[in-house]
C-alpha cells in the first residue's frame, strides 16, 4: 500500500511523462532514481494509471538489466570485472569493498540500506582500469587501499549530514 507522499511522487513523475505510456522506461528510470529501485506497489500503481497490463509494466521493469527489483542501498557501488579490469586485478579490490562493508557472494546491500556492491561486466572505462563507479561516478585505477579509504570518506560524508 503506498503512502500519500509516495503516491504524490509518482503521481509527479507520471505527470512529467504525461501519462504517456510510450514513456514506461523513462518513468520506470525516475521511480528507480528517487527509490533506487523499483518497488512493486509503485509498479502495480503505474500500471493502473497508464491503463497497462501489471505483467507488461513488469516484462519491461525485468527485460532491462539497469531496473532492480530489490531494494539498493544509497551509494550503489559497481566494481568492473570485465577483461582490462580483472588482468588489473580488480579481485582484491572488490574483496576489499566486500570486507569493508562486511558483505559477500551472497549478500550484496548493508543492513543499514546506505551500500550496494554489485559486480558488472564492463564499465566503459579500460583504459582506466581497475574502475568503480559509486552512484555512477568513476573512481579510476582503484586498488584495495583506495577502496577502503573511498568507503570510509563515504562513511565519515554521511556521518557529517546527520549533524
Amino acid at each position: 500500500m503506498l503512502t500519500q507522499k509516495e503516491q504524490k511522487v509518482l503521481d509527479h513523475i507520471l505527470k512529467d511523462h504525461t501519462y504517456q505510456q510510450s514513456e514506461i522506461i523513462a518513468i520506470m528510470q525516475d521511480i528507480q532514481q528517487e527509490y533506487h529501485y523499483l518497488p512493486q506497489e509503485a509498479l502495480c500503481y503505474i500500471a493502473d494509471q497508464l491503463k497497462l497490463p501489471e505483467a507488461k509494466v513488469y516484462s519491461v521493469a525485468t527485460f532491462y538489466e539497469n531496473f532492480s527489483l530489490e531494494p539498493k542501498g544509497k551509494y550503489v557501488i559497481k566494481i568492473c570485472d570485465g577483461t582490462a579490469c580483472h588482468v588489473r586485478k580488480s579481485v582484491p579490490i572488490l574483496e576489499e569493498f566486500r570486507k569493508s562493508l562486511g558483505l559477500s557472494d551472497s549478500k550484496h546491500t548493508t543492513d543499514d540500506m546506505m551500500f550496494t556492491l554489485e559486480t558488472v561486466s564492463c564499465l566503459g572505462a579500460c583504459g582506466l582500469a581497475p574502475v568503480c563507479t559509486v552512484n555512477d561516478k568513476v573512481h579510476p585505477s582503484m586498488t584495495p587501499e583506495k577502496a577502503k579509504e573511498l568507503i570510509q570518506t563515504l562513511k565519515q560524508e554521511e556521518a557529517s549530514n546527520e549533524n
